[in-house]
């Protein structure tokens, strides 16, 4: 059973930076790809940025394109999502998402960014 646990969410103001944690449970050159979806209040979850598996190609949601940075440490089995210049609207739940076979989530990390 493959877990996925994310951290370093919080509360943060505009303009600021958080960056989110995903720790798998297993080798994570073993995904076909991971990445980080997000849910604001009262709306669906949505692609935030993905990750293929050498790391050598990243896609990025229109709406955080040049703030926001994922990257992987396949030493730590872990991926991030670097957050800067935070907005309002990208306040929600960060959920990191992992796939090989089937999908994987994690449990979430809440992202507030105050105005």
């Amino acid at each position: 059973q493959v877990q996925l646990v994310e951290s370093g969410g919080g509360l943060v103001q505009a303009g600021g930076s958080l960056n989110v944690s995903c720790r798998a449970s297993m080798i994570i050159t073993g995904f076909i790809r991971m990445g980080w979806y997000r849910q604001a209040p009262g709306k669906q979850r949505e692609l935030v940025a993905l990750i293929t598996t050498g790391g050598d190609r990243t896609h990025y949601a229109d709406s955080v394109k040049g703030r926001f940075t994922i990257s992987r440490d396949i030493t730590k089995n872990t991926m991030y999502l670097q957050m800067n210049s935070l907005k309002p609207e990208d306040t929600g739940v960060y959920y990191c998402n992992a796939v090989i076979v089937m999908d994987y989530w994690g449990k979430g990390t809440p992202v507030t960014v105050s105005s």
